[in-house]
């Protein structure tokens, strides 16, 4: 095996420096543990970045994987596929009659989203109404469509001319929102949990007011549940948790455990907007990646991985809070399900975080004071006790 320095030398040679690497290199993973190229043992607390629902080569979904792949890999969306229609019957079930499209991840997902938005609206509405307003602070995604559609200057920096047809208005701020909306406002898209800007939750009854908003209108309610999705919230899926129903929604990170996939949701009378030709993906929702995520699902299902993420974020948050009590650091531990932050009162995340890292537990900083926990859904509380117990050495 490589050493360390050996592969971080391969990597500055080879590889286009978009990341700011951590000094380490994973070499092997099992549930909610990760290994090193020098065999030391981590507890991971981001989980891929809220991508490992079941953990690191959970049995079933390796098992899936391996049989599809004896099987058959990919032959194209010029072919009906069973294991996309089952697994799109599956999120159907647990959605209540959504209809899904599948790409590759969650910015296509948010792309697609964007562009069946527009179809409706050419449909629908007056030629003019394209333009989605989105919120400060979110995140959809790196594309040009979905870097115009986030609302950090920091993201869309370097990157002019940007897509037209976006505005952007304060988080949780409904009469914001109403004076933002023209005759050409086509839609709202809204994270409910904003996870890339330090897990800021909506209000709920901003939430409403925003469905409300959406009906009066008639515009569409667009969610982005690309990192809240599928078990996080500690629902299947975060709306659910805020009473209301989104016109389309978006899904990737952890649907298929590790395997790429993004999916567009929409409910009927807008799915059949796009029509054949209108939107596809070469690899969008292959036998292998539909057989994966079909493995992930029923085993989040048949081992109630939302429930468990809901009561499992409870405990985690509050002994964070009984931390935030001894230590005059922390500001705020805010959170839903296992989404969770710890707002720092310095500008310390970083150094914490990687303390933490030369310690065993892994999770990121955002920016200075911001440290961001997404570990898998699968977590136990002996493990909550050992991550909150490195956090304290740290601080």
């Amino acid at each position: 095996m490589s050493t360390l320095q050996e592969i971080q030398e391969l990597d500055q040679s080879h590889v286009m420096h978009t990341y700011g690497r951590q000094p380490v290199c994973f070499v092997r993973g099992e549930g909610a543990r990760l290994w090193d190229t020098e065999g030391r043992e981590y507890l991971d607390c981001l989980a891929g970045i809220a991508v490992y629902g079941l953990g690191h080569c959970h049995p079933r979904v390796t098992a899936a994987i391996r049989e599809q792949a004896g099987t058959l890999v990919h032959t194209s969306n010029l072919f009906t596929n069973a294991q996309q229609a089952r697994l799109a019957a599956l999120l159907g079930e647990l959605s209540g009659g959504y209809k899904a499209f599948f790409g590759n991840s969650g910015a296509e997902a948010n792309e697609g989203a964007i562009k069946l938005a527009r179809k409706w609206g050419k449909l629908n509405r007056q030629p003019g109404c394209v333009e989605i307003i989105t919120a400060l602070n979110s995140f959809h995604g790196r594309t040009m469509l979905t870097v115009s559609a986030t609302g950090q200057e920091k993201i869309k920096k370097y990157f002019d001319p940007l897509m037209p047809g976006f505005a952007h208005v304060p988080l949780n701020d409904l009469a914001a929102l109403e004076t933002a909306c023209g005759e050409n406002t086509l839609a709202v898209m809204l994270e409910l949990v904003q996870g890339e800007s330090g897990v800021n939750l909506c209000d709920p009854e901003y939430v409403k007011g925003v469905r409300r908003l959406c009906d009066e209108r008639k515009m569409l309610l667009i969610l982005d549940e690309v990192q809240c999705g599928l078990g996080r919230a500690g629902a299947w899926f975060a709306w659910q948790r805020y009473g209301i129903q989104p016109d389309i929604f978006t899904l990737a990170k952890p649907i298929a455990n590790g395997i790429p996939m993004g999916v567009v949701m929409a409910r009927p009378g807008v799915a059949e907007a796009f029509q054949p030709g209108d939107h596809g993906s070469t690899f969008g929702g292959t036998h292998l990646a539909c057989a994966a995520a079909l493995a992930t699902l029923e085993t989040m299902r048949d081992e109630r991985l939302p429930e468990r993420a809901e009561e499992m974020g409870q405990y985690f948050v509050g002994r964070l809070r009984a931390l935030q009590e001894k230590h005059g650091k922390i500001g705020e531990v805010r959170g839903l399900g296992l989404m969770i932050a710890v707002a720092l009162n310095v500008p310390e995340a970083k150094a914490v975080m990687l303390r933490c890292l030369e310690n065993g537990l892994v999770f990121n900083a955002v920016g200075d004071t911001i440290l961001r926990f997404l570990p898998p859904l699968i977590i136990t509380r002996a493990d909550v006790d050992q991550a909150v117990a490195i956090l304290d050495g740290a601080l």
